[in-house]
Parts: structure tokens; sequence; C-alpha cells
């Protein structure tokens, strides 16, 4: 398998981290449609400074975009696919980002799924972290493995991108 067409681990494995294989991705009817691979066309896409407030920006920008292309969209999925940027977008902010830093976010919408792509200049790849009543962050990955079909992430030239699919 490609390490593009990878999924999330489980958070019950002994080392969770993003890229490895996620069975749950490998069952799913909805996934053999889309196959958990870059889909075709071209994605909106929106260019963001490294900052706490593009969170809320790349909600909106992700509304709007799903507004225009998918029309007829329920909107629980809609939410779903709004709550999943802002975690990739926060943990790219958080963890892949420098002042001066931009942050890409990327949608693309087709009949069977919709794919989000959030880019940054760092290499480090994701992971989960333990669960703990006495801090307010490390919960991301967990909210964006429950809500996706599946998610990885891909090294690119100049950083990573991290991206999940939900389907329709």
């Amino acid at each position: 398998m490609t390490n593009e067409a990878r999924q999330g681990n489980s958070p019950n494995s002994p080392n969770p981290t993003a890229g490895e294989p996620h069975a749950a991705c490998a069952q799913s009817d909805a996934l053999r449609a889309c196959r958990c691979r870059p889909l075709p066309g071209i994605p909106a896409q929106a260019m963001f400074p490294s900052a706490p407030e593009i969170v809320s920006a790349a909600r909106h920008f992700v509304r709007d975009a799903l507004a225009h292309d998918a029309t007829g969209l329920h909107e629980d999925l809609v939410d779903d696919v709004r709550l999943i940027v802002s975690e990739l977008v926060t943990n790219a902010v958080r963890y892949g980002t420098e002042p001066g830093d931009s942050v890409l976010v990327l949608l693309a919408v087709t009949d069977t799924c919709v794919r989000i792509e959030v880019r940054d200049p760092v290499r480090r790849r994701p992971r989960f972290r333990a669960v703990s009543q006495e801090r307010d962050r490390g919960r991301g990955l967990f909210i964006v493995q429950a809500l996706a079909e599946c998610w990885g992430v891909a090294d690119r030239p100049f950083g990573k991108a991290v991206w999940a699919q939900v389907a329709r």
C-alpha cells in the first residue's frame, strides 16, 4: 500500500500513529468507491497564514465550498466535515507551522465521498496522545478517526498532508 493510501491506526493498538492500516477502512463499502486516495479533479483550496484564528476561517471556507460544490449534502455530514477541518487545521497550526508559515486546506467532493486535506510545512506526523482528564488537548485525532471513514498522512516535498475522507 502506498503512503498516500494508508489509513489512521486504532487508538487501542500498541503504537497508535497516523499512517498505519486501519481495518475498518478496508471493510467499508463506501470506501471501496473512494478507495481512500486523492480524488480526481481540481479541489477547492484556500491558503491561510498560520495563526489560531484561521481555524474558524477554514470552517467557513469548507461550509461555503460545500454549499457551492455539493448541494444537497445532509447537514450532519457538513458538520462532520467542518469538525474534521477544525481538528486538522488546529493540529497544523499547533504542531506543523512556525511564525510566517501557511496552511493549505483542500476539499474535494465526489458522488461517494468528501475528502479534506490539510498541508503544512513540517514533516512530523500527528500521533494519538493518551487520554487525560487534566489536559484540554490531545483529542483531535480521536475525533477525526471517529468521524472519517479513513484518514492518513502523505509526505510532501515540503512538509506533509494530513487527509480524511467521509462517505456521503
